[in-house]
């Protein structure tokens, strides 16, 4: 078990030996994605014993024309509209929570697949812009990966998204309906860049505090998840 209040190199070597074996045995990206949003939920622990985590979900970015008709539709009502086939959509595939709804995807009611259609509707989705920007990413290249810089873009390693102060934040949607309530402190994100060009990242909204040292040293876990989920590029990604 971890705590985020005394999160050390130790526990950042073992938690990241022990993210990169989870891909191990798995029949599809979305599976191995399950087991790392279940992983840090379950061992990431508050001074009760619970889950630190409200909240853990998974995304990677996908393009719009190989989503199932569901993903396709909650794109199109996001945007207004059918995106063009070859949209990158950021995709969720895994989450896992507090609540029964946070458990799967099939029952998350919001953020399932949104459509980075240019980036000027990047830059109007708050926490996804402030994301790629901490991340140290270019909007341009997660909306269409230039094929001549993929292979520099998947071997780097990126920075963390964190918000330590949630509330009253700009950049964490939904304060009354979701923050306040469920006692959001911090946010925190990790991920990077997969052999394809697309984008994979976790996001934990966390009832804990999250010290920025520790949020730091997630940069690292991005590579153990990488590990995990690399084998299933270009192979099968839903479960």
């Amino acid at each position: 078990m971890y705590d985020y209040s005394r999160f050390s190199d130790a526990d950042l070597k073992e938690c990241g030996a022990n993210l990169a074996a989870l891909g191990g045995g798995a029949s599809s990206m979305e599976d191995v994605a399950n087991k790392i949003v279940s992983y840090l939920y379950e061992n990431i622990t508050d001074s009760s014993g619970g889950s630190a985590n409200a909240l853990v979900r998974f995304y990677k970015t996908h393009p719009y024309d190989q989503l199932d008709q569901g993903l396709q539709g909650f794109a199109q009502g996001i945007l207004g509209s059918a995106p063009s086939d070859d949209t990158n959509c950021l995709t969720m595939l895994a989450t896992m929570g507090d609540n029964d709804d946070w458990k799967s995807r099939s029952k998350s009611n919001g953020h399932r697949a949104i459509p980075l259609a240019s980036a000027d509707m990047v830059a109007g989705i708050p926490m996804t812009s402030r994301l790629l920007t901490q991340f140290g990413l270019d909007v341009g290249s997660v909306i269409r990966p230039d094929p001549m810089l993929i292979g520099d873009m998947s071997a780097k390693t990126y920075n963390t998204f964190y918000v330590p102060e949630a509330v009253g934040s700009p950049y964490i949607p939904a304060q009354d309906d979701f923050v306040i309530p469920n006692g959001i402190k911090s946010v925190l994100g990790f991920g990077g860049v997969l052999s394809s060009g697309e984008l994979f990242m976790v996001i934990m909204f966390s009832k804990a505090s999250i010290p920025a040292d520790v949020a730091g040293k997630f940069s690292d876990i991005g590579a153990s998840v990488k590990e995990a989920v690399e084998p299933f590029v270009g192979n099968k990604v839903f479960a």
